[in-house]
């Protein structure tokens, strides 16, 4: 039963299109430094464990930023995160051994151990590519597929419910794959649709601020938790660290709701009519809210719209806890738009303001801070940013047309239509950030389009 269930769920989210386009946070099997730790793995396992456990030992590759999402260039770094079971060190079979097997290799070159930095990981290039490679060490024998599978649908739920994207203030890649382990180390022997079930009743009544921590056999030193760290998320790693977050009160108040309707629609996964899909329906904004602030940033061209993007973006959240001093609430959708009446190259977000709220009209002296804020210490010439406040009507048809059904909507990124050539976009503040891609048409219709 639970076999079927499992399937069903996987069906359900589309698993072969999930692998395609959940890039962000992805393993990435074509990536060659995958089957060297796959290698690795084993040879480990030979000398700590007995021979009948060597088979199932496994590890694995967990890449994001542009490569996770297909879009690398030679100028691109690789990001990802070594996954290993506990008789795994870092010290002495990821610092000695798999260095030295890397370094073996004639695609890989300039390998440094960096022992002492707060994520301590090992950099090195591979056919040029520079790559950061930290350590994640789970309490377990083996890197299952399952975890794999969950953290897929984990992180297609929250894109889908609006609440995936670290720099608007939600979780990013590394924040649920912690969580995903969390329970999957918790519960090994459960199923894929029992753990997900398990995420979100554990999840929707977590003590926040108390810290997820990964159990690895050692009693953690006490660690002082950042004043604004409302959801703490403490990384597998030593010297102990914590995730960095963005997360607001506003964001906070989302995710657990998010996560309190997970939690009931999933408590009753084992009903004979239980439909996965009803979990990855889209956000419904325009049925949620009524008033919105449109933030339009432009810039003369696309370069100069990648680089403005990136910049302001690593500044959001400085604005969403402006518009909360000032209205008490901000769901900032992560949804990338392009308003076509605009001629200069645009993106445009609706973040949706308190409910019952209508005393704030005039978003000037917001967007003058703001914009003293992010100009101090950019390097060229600024882009231009226009805040203005609309009601859900004005919304794009596309906004407006979003019904909860998820239907129509990729994974954090924006394609423009058309049958067009496209080329891969990337910022320079925010490396390797993937922003969008470019039609080749010199002049291409800019449809309103799906989430970044």
């Amino acid at each position: 039963m639970d076999a079927r269930r499992s399937l069903s769920l996987l069906q359900g989210i589309g698993f072969a299109s999930v692998i395609r386009v959940e890039g962000a946070f992805v393993q990435i099997s074509r990536f060659p430094v995958l089957q060297i730790v796959m290698l690795w793995i084993k040879r480990i396992a030979q000398r700590r464990l007995q021979k009948s456990y060597v088979r199932d030992a496994a590890a694995t590759i967990l890449t994001f930023g542009s490569y996770g999402l297909g879009v690398h260039s030679s100028e691109s770094d690789i990001d990802a995160l070594c996954v290993g079971p506990y008789f795994a060190t870092l010290a002495e079979d990821i610092f000695v051994v798999l260095r030295n097997m890397l370094a073996s290799r004639p695609e890989i070159s300039e390998i440094i151990c960096i022992k002492d930095a707060k994520v301590p990981l090992m950099r090195f290039k591979f056919d040029g590519i520079s790559v950061d490679l930290p350590y994640a060490q789970l309490q377990v024998e083996s890197v299952p597929e399952i975890f794999q599978s969950m953290l897929r649908c984990i992180k297609l739920w929250a894109r889908r419910r609006g609440v995936y994207g670290n720099l608007l203030g939600f979780f990013g890649g590394v924040h649920l794959a912690i969580l995903v382990a969390f329970v999957c180390q918790s519960y090994p022997n459960a199923s894929l649709n029992v753990l997900v079930s398990i995420f979100f009743m554990t999840f929707a009544s977590w003590p926040w601020p108390t810290p997820v921590t990964l159990r690895d056999g050692l009693m953690p030193p006490t660690i002082p938790i950042e004043a604004r760290s409302l959801m703490p998320i403490q990384l597998p790693c030593i010297p102990h660290e914590y995730c960095h977050s963005n997360i607001t009160r506003s964001t906070f108040r989302r995710i657990r709701a998010e996560f309190c309707r997970g939690h009931a629609l999933t408590k009753d996964s084992w009903k004979h009519d239980f439909e996965w899909s009803s979990l990855f329906e889209s956000f419904p904004y325009s049925k949620n809210y009524t008033r919105f602030v449109k933030i339009c940033l432009s810039a003369p061209d696309q370069d100069g719209l990648r680089d403005w993007v990136g910049w302001v973006k690593s500044r959001f959240r400085r604005l969403i806890v402006r518009l909360e001093e000032v209205q008490g609430f901000c769901d900032p959708n992560p949804t990338e738009y392009v308003d076509a009446d605009v001629a200069r190259p645009n993106i445009v977000y609706y973040w949706a303001l308190q409910p019952g709220r209508s005393d704030f009209t005039n978003v000037d002296s917001v967007k003058e801070e703001f914009m003293k804020d992010i100009c101090n210490g950019y390097q060229g010439p600024a882009g231009d940013m226009t805040l203005s406040i609309v009601q859900a009507s004005q919304l794009p048809k596309s906004a407006q047309s979003d019904n909860g059904s998820g239907k129509g909507r990729e994974a954090c990124r924006r394609v423009l239509d058309g049958t067009n050539e496209q080329i891969p976009v990337y910022l320079k503040h925010l490396p390797p950030y993937f922003v969008q891609y470019l039609a080749t048409n010199p002049n291409p219709q800019y449809p309103s389009a799906g989430p970044v």
